[in-house]
């Protein structure tokens, strides 16, 4: 199978009948399956998918609402087709774009082609002024330069989509994880609707999930695979700190003054044993990292290819 087109839902019951229709006449002509992820609506989504859904859709229902990024990683993990397109399924993407992506991904022979919304039809202050803060942050923090990271709308590989390791709140860092992957990527302007149904489920309340899991990316993304380069560092920073402060104040103890009631005896005291847990927390740290590959088998590495010229003597 060429496609499989990932779509999670959540209170869209009004959308459904048109986003069928909308599928159906862009991706005529490419092979292709429909994964609808329903995450936990409460309205009547789900009976609504049943009665317009074509025979090419597979259906996966949460027991209750998990967020868009489970609903992505599960829709994923159940998909066929050698291409994997993810999108919103309140008709703000427009599906028709999805055959220009596909072909642009293999005319440039990349991994991943990335959605830009052009002419974004959001609301200035409460979606688009916020997005583009995180988007400058996002990029300058984590040096993927990709300026819309809030498109859903993507075309992935089957192997890079299936190993990306979606988990929490990530989706917004699809770029990064991509990057960290190792796979080749590019983005390109798609059109972008208003929503003309139900309500928008982000708001500005998003704006410290975002920041937080900005922090664990920036950390993933550089280390990931060696924390003990950020603790050991400034576990032994601290540690140098505060066993220079206890000489110090050793000194000035052994020519007669008094040291006991300075706040400097306190903070070179606590640089010390921060110090010290520093270090030992990125053993630690290190430790679980060795076990989680170890354990599943599994390696710091992908290889792309492998040439090997004496097959070809």
């Amino acid at each position: 199978m060429k496609l499989s087109v990932v779509i999670p839902l959540m209170n869209e019951e009004e959308s459904i009948e048109s986003l069928f229709e909308a599928l159906e006449s862009a991706l005529s002509g490419i092979e292709h399956e429909i994964i609808i992820v329903d995450d936990g609506s409460t309205d009547a989504t789900v009976s609504t998918v049943k009665k317009f859904a074509p025979k090419n859709t597979k259906i996966l229902i949460f027991n209750k609402n998990y967020g868009q990024t489970t609903a992505l990683a599960a829709g994923i993990d159940h998909a066929g087709g050698e291409l994997i397109a993810t999108m919103d399924g309140d008709l703000q993407n427009d599906p028709t774009d999805i055959p220009a992506m596909i072909s642009y991904l293999e005319d440039n022979d990349l991994d991943v082609i990335a959605g830009r919304r052009a002419g974004r039809k959001d609301g200035m202050f409460l979606r688009k002024i916020p997005s583009r803060i995180a988007n400058t942050l996002i990029r300058t923090m984590t040096d993927v330069h990709i300026r819309d990271y809030g498109c859903t709308l993507k075309v992935f590989k089957k192997e890079v989509a299936k190993n990306l390791g979606l988990y929490g709140e990530l989706h917004r860092f699809i770029p990064v994880l991509v990057q960290l992957y190792g796979a080749r990527m590019a983005e390109m302007d798609v059109k972008h609707h208003a929503r003309q149904y139900g309500i928008s489920k982000y708001g500005i309340g998003r704006t410290f999930k975002v920041l937080s899991d900005l922090l664990f990316m920036v950390f993933f993304q550089k280390f990931g695979q060696k924390p003990m380069h950020l603790f050991g560092t400034l576990g032994f920073l601290a540690l140098f700190l505060g066993i220079a402060i206890n000489l110090y104040l050793l000194v000035v103890k052994l020519i007669g003054q008094e040291i006991g009631g300075r706040p400097l005896l306190m903070l070179g005291v606590i640089l010390t044993f921060t110090g010290l847990q520093l270090i030992t927390t990125g053993f630690i740290a290190e430790f679980i990292m060795r076990t989680y590959y170890e354990s599943q088998n599994k390696k710091p590495y992908i290889i792309r290819e492998i040439v090997d010229k004496k097959e070809h003597q």
